[in-house]
Order: C-alpha cells, then sequence, then structure tokens
C-alpha cells in the first residue's frame, strides 16, 4: 500500500507526517475479514453441495437488521468477489445458494450447517466475530434523551431539513 504525506502550512515539506489508507484504519476497526478468514473460507468451499444455514445482515441508511430463519439453502459455490471494499463491507469472497442469490460474505454474519439456532462450535463454517459481537451481544446505552435526539435528526432527514443524522444510538 502506498502511503501519502501531509503537511503542515508552516513547516512547508519539513517532516511531514504520514496519512493512514482507509483500509488500514478500517480494518484496525474490526470491520475486514477476521485472522481466520482465510480458513473459514477453505471450510465453505469443502462444503459446497451442502445445506447451509444463514445469518444475514440487512445493511440501510438508518438501521441495520439481522436476518436469522430455519430455512436451508444448498450451498453452490464459494467465488472471488471481483471489488472487495473494506469500506462498503464488500469482502473477498461471495457465496452463490440455489435460490439463485449471490451474496458477499461482508452480508452475513454467521454460515453453519446442521442446524440454524444456536449451533455447536463444531457446526459453524463462517463467523464474524465482531460483527456478531457489536451487532447481536453489545450492552446498548439508550436513554429517552438519545431517542429523541436521533428520532428528530432523522425526522429532519426525512423533511430535507437535514442531511445526515449527526448522532448514533449506541
Amino acid at each position: 500500500m502506498q502511503m501519502m504525506t501531509q503537511t503542515n502550512s508552516d513547516e512547508s515539506n519539513r517532516n511531514p507526517a504520514p496519512i493512514e489508507p482507509a483500509s488500514s484504519r478500517v480494518e484496525q476497526a474490526g470491520l475486514w475479514p477476521s485472522e481466520n478468514y482465510a480458513q473459514q473460507i477453505e471450510q465453505l468451499k469443502n462444503a459446497v453441495g451442502k445445506q447451509v444455514f444463514l445469518v444475514e445482515l440487512g445493511p440501510s441508511d438508518i438501521r441495520m437488521s439481522i436476518s436469522l430463519t430455519d430455512r436451508a439453502y444448498e450451498l453452490i459455490a464459494v467465488l472471488d468477489f471481483p471489488r472487495p471494499d473494506p469500506e462498503k463491507r464488500n469482502f473477498p469472497h461471495m457465496i452463490v445458494l440455489d435460490d439463485g442469490r449471490g451474496i458477499n460474505l461482508g452480508r452475513i454474519a454467521r454460515i453453519s450447517i446442521n442446524t440454524a439456532f444456536d449451533p455447536p462450535p463444531e457446526h459453524i463454517l463462517y463467523l464474524e466475530p465482531e460483527t456478531v459481537h457489536h451487532l447481536i451481544y453489545r450492552k446498548r446505552r439508550l436513554s429517552r434523551a438519545s431517542i429523541i435526539n436521533r428520532s428528530r435528526a432523522l425526522l429532519g432527514m426525512v423533511l430535507g431539513r437535514v442531511k445526515k443524522p449527526t448522532q448514533r444510538l449506541e
């Protein structure tokens, strides 16, 4: 990766400070595939032709949803994704299912075999631990004030008075 440099107007070109690439910042934040991603890809490739259960992520402009059903899909293929992008959560691989969908692994929290709900570790083929922890198990700090502020910001955005909400619910 190439490092860009940034200079202070006072110091002209003396001691340029490196600017960290966006992809590196995203990797440090835990948004890029986990350390055992390559091993999980091999497990998925070995499961081609088997029935799998998905926990899918449904990102939108204002929320992130999680879809967990008891429907099994046949895993048809695991393919390289042509345009991985850490900032958009487009991981380097995608899966193809028997219902005709191709889903990037950045849109999946877990893939398991034999059971959809609470699978034992040996039945989990793919898991993004940071995503699962952040979206499912993390404690939420909601207060009446935070809900009011967020609602007003979103209403302003819908009415065209505000471009983007300034606060996020945690």
